[in-house]
């Protein structure tokens, strides 16, 4: 254990950005490791107004991974604290962070969970678009200081694992899920969509 943090801390002192860093570096990982996560909502709502249903399952089922696999991450957060490098005066912070737990990265999780699901589920272009926004995230909050190079990986291992554990359930329930899920936005929206502003 003691030689994988010593990895961890060396990696992370190789990609952390330092004072002499250009300012335009700093200011695109900023909007990176910020901003670019909000893709992932972005995406799941169009995925859903597109109509298609194969689409909305996907969409749905981001959503349930990721609820399940945040959760996950909160317990081994709780059962094993992990502090951010910040906290132990290590390297470089560019931005102000809550010093909770490091590991796993919910950033990571959630963008692990997003490609996953849009790779198994044939989307393979809009999944490798949204593979190279992860691993900017990922990087980009490395290099701010804000994580670890394994609360990354540690965040993609996690995200496999509860897939892989979600997928039977999924696979049995996923359809009724879905037509439950349908059934309730065309209930809800019933005004929009007789308008046309929305497909049904």
């Amino acid at each position: 254990m003691e030689t994988l943090e010593a990895l961890n801390r060396s990696l992370f002192l190789a990609i952390n950005a330092t004072p002499a860093t250009p300012h335009w570096l700093i200011e695109t990982a900023l909007v990176v490791a910020n901003d670019l996560i909000l893709m992932v909502p972005l995406a799941l709502v169009l995925m859903w107004l597109s109509g298609d249903e194969r689409k909305r399952a996907l969409a749905l089922r981001v959503g349930v991974v990721a609820l399940v696999t945040l959760g996950v991450n909160q317990a081994i957060a709780f059962a094993w604290p992990h502090p951010r490098p910040f906290v132990i005066g290590l390297g470089h912070t560019f931005f102000e962070h809550a010093p909770d737990s490091s590991f796993p990265s919910d950033h990571g999780t959630v963008c692990s969970v997003f490609v996953l699901t849009l790779l198994l589920g044939g989307m393979v272009r809009a999944g490798l678009l949204a593979l190279v926004a992860g691993v900017a995230i990922a990087w980009a909050r490395v290099f701010l200081g804000v994580h670890f190079p394994f609360d990354m990986i540690g965040a993609f291992v996690v995200s496999c694992l509860v897939y892989a554990v979600i997928t039977p359930v999924w696979n049995a329930y996923g359809v009724a899920f879905t037509q439950f899920a349908v059934t309730l936005y065309r209930s809800l929206l019933a005004v929009p969509i007789r308008q046309g502003w929305l497909r049904p």
